[in-house]
């Protein structure tokens, strides 16, 4: 016979008992606040609720609790009538055949846990109003999309797999990377990562492996698409990893794009610059076709995580769901496995023509570079937009990358004597402020959000123009001034930045001065900054200034050598490095990130101006300045740099 309410009020708890009814108020409260889901422990004749209907708080989809786990334990209750689990929330809604099985499940289930993966969860149930099971309509697809499912069968999945060699690095034929989120390898033509393209002109000598023909005569024979595709990449995910959402270059790509994912099933999210969203679940042995809208105007991406909210099975669920899909009586979790997905496109040949403008990089103007500073204020102007404004908004990203003290300053530091007043012109987010305990270190920075990082840690900064720093003269044993100086446009600027250092010490005093090189490579070593073998480029010869035509500054390619001393350097701004109400730089080609969207946009890219120092320039600039001597200069990482002294009064 079951336990009727009365007599359950009626039991005298025990200790144990009041610590689980503590924690059980406490999720209601949790539900109520985030929520706006109303509880109660037990129904009363003064509160009027469902005597079936309960929400199990802590057993939901975005607790890593699956459908299927929590069907079997909510069974124990009884006879479930309905089990609704939204998308990414942390609580389930349960309604039970009959009252006595909801007050059976109540009891029973308080307090149980259980094993997620790694982790352990306890529920805890209360009583709800009705839940209404909604029906729903099936997300609609991005126009242009089409999804096959079972495009090759289970031994031609094997066949592909078998064929991609993880282990070769023929660079003859592929070329294979290593990514933070997932490895690669690109046939046909390599895609440049840096620049979201391809090389035309520089087709890999290989091909397309032949294990691929049969996948590609049969899209051609179901017309997905014309003609045979000519690149193709291949990705492998493990279980966690994903990509960022983007839209293929459309200058590289024609359209359709083709995407063969074999192993595991995965969820592709779709979204619209409106904001509408599809995920889209990809099942093993699948193919991705993307024309028209689907391929030019929304971005797909995959979220990194080690589980994935899905239609369970069943052949009638549907292939699509969003993020508000209304029919959460079939949802269920699919955890990740190792995913290999093959991409195939067609190399483009002539600019895109396609029908979203706003989106096409063949159909909008290229941003004009600036040119080199003519004049005091061109320099003051370029600096301000490409070198200030920059650090103010990458500030944390920035300070993020830089945690890691250069040796050869730090001994520079260490071997000052205790007590020593040194100045650290060009901080940063004060890495090198707190080197040596034994002194007083002050810094500062053009950069005000560089200086607010400063502070935090509790070093001693103030926001200053390198060029006027707010000291008296003669004031100090030491200077630094690592990265700053060929952040300045003009020779005369450079030199006046020296000066500065020099005003700053006293006689016998010491500065220490890094810039960037133009020789990467120097003495058969090279820098960490070329971490990949690419052909270097020419010389650039037509970088010279003349009277008539000022020129443009070119833009460079992260991690090759430098072609010209004059240019602007790119800043990929990760996800989170962003200010709010921070801009990008005209020289921009991403937006900025959407901070008011669940879906990541691309990261958005900074300019920053450089003149990288060739070998003696350094010297002979400091050879300009009176009342110094350089003591020592030195080839540093891809760095120029000197050690100065002053040798009197000036």
């Amino acid at each position: 016979m079951e336990p009727c309410l009365e007599n359950v009020k009626a039991i005298r708890r025990s200790k144990e008992e009041k610590k689980l009814l503590r924690k059980q108020i406490k999720a209601s409260h949790t539900l109520l606040k985030h929520e706006g889901i109303s509880t109660v422990s037990k129904p009363t004749k003064d509160y009027i609720i469902s005597l079936q209907s309960l929400v199990v708080a802590n057993g939901g989809l975005g607790n890593g609790v699956s459908r299927e786990q929590l069907q079997v334990v909510l069974g124990e209750g009884g006879d479930v009538e309905t089990l609704i689990m939204h998308p990414h929330k942390p609580y389930a809604l349960v309604t039970y055949r009959t009252e006595v099985s909801a007050q059976r499940g109540h009891v029973l289930l308080n307090g149980r846990q259980l094993q997620c993966g790694d982790q352990v969860v306890t529920l805890y149930l209360s009583y709800v109003d009705t839940v209404d099971s909604e029906s729903g309509v099936c997300a609609v697809l991005p126009p242009g999309l089409v999804l096959v499912e079972e495009f090759v069968s289970l031994e031609e999945e094997a066949l592909l797999l078998d064929a991609i060699d993880w282990k070769s690095h023929d660079e003859e034929v592929t070329v294979q990377k290593a990514l933070k989120h997932r490895r690669v390898k690109h046939y046909g033509y390599e895609f440049r990562y840096d620049n979201n393209n391809v090389d035309k002109d520089k087709p890999l000598p290989g091909g397309l492996p032949q294990a691929c023909v049969f996948v590609l005569e049969r899209c051609v024979r179901d017309r997905h698409v014309k003609v045979m595709p000519d690149q193709l990449t291949v990705n492998q995910y493990q279980a966690g990893q994903g990509i960022p959402p983007h839209v293929d270059t459309h200058s590289a790509f024609e359209e359709p794009i083709l995407s063969l994912s074999l192993g595991a099933k995965t969820v592709m999210d779709f979204r619209h610059p409106d904001g509408r969203s599809v995920a889209v679940v990809l099942p093993g042995r699948s193919l991705l076709v993307m024309k028209g809208e689907s391929r030019y105007l929304w971005t797909h991406g995959i979220t990194p995580r080690k589980f994935d909210v899905v239609p369970a099975c069943d052949p009638e669920s549907p292939v699509a769901v969003t993020s508000d899909f209304s029919n959460h009586s079939n949802l269920t979790l699919s955890r990740r496995g190792t995913r290999t997905s093959l991409t195939f496109r067609n190399v483009r040949r002539t600019p895109c023509d396609c029908a979203h403008p706003s989106a096409c990089d063949s159909q909008q103007a290229p941003p004009s570079p600036p040119s080199l500073p003519r004049s005091q204020t061109d320099a003051c102007r370029l600096e301000a937009e490409y070198v200030h404004s920059v650090y103010e908004e990458i500030a944390g990203h920035f300070s993020s990358t830089r945690h890691s003290p250069w040796p050869r300053v730090c001994h520079f530091l260490s071997s000052l004597e205790p007590g020593s007043i040194v100045a650290d012109v060009g901080c940063g987010n004060g890495k090198y402020l707190g080197v040596n305990p034994e002194v007083f270190a002050m810094g500062c920075d053009r950069s005000c959000a560089l200086v607010q990082i400063c502070s935090e840690r509790g070093f001693q900064a103030f926001v200053s123009d390198a060029l006027s720093v707010p000291l008296r003269s003669d004031i100090c044993d030491a200077c630094i001034s690592i990265a700053v100086i060929h952040h300045l446009s003009t020779q005369e600027r450079r030199q006046a930045a020296v000066e500065e250092l020099v005003r700053l010490l006293r006689p016998g005093g010491r500065a220490l001065i890094y810039v960037w090189a133009l020789e990467q490579e120097y003495n058969k070593q090279r820098s960490k900054y070329l971490k990949e073998t690419r052909e270097q480029a020419p010389p650039d010869d037509h970088n010279q200034e003349t009277r008539d035509s000022p020129v443009k500054l070119s833009v460079h390619t992260n991690r090759t050598a430098f072609n010209s001393q004059d240019l602007l350097v790119p800043w990929h701004l990760k996800d989170g490095g962003i200010k709010k109400g921070g801009r990008v730089s005209k020289m921009t080609k991403d937006p900025p990130i959407d901070t008011k969207s669940p879906v990541l946009a691309p990261c958005p890219v900074f300019h920053r101006f450089y003149h990288v120092f060739q070998q003696g320039e350094l010297e002979e600039l400091c050879a300009r300045i009176t009342g110094v001597m350089v003591q020592c200069s030195y080839h540093d990482q891809g760095n120029w740099c000197v050690i100065l002294e002053k040798t009197r009064d000036r």
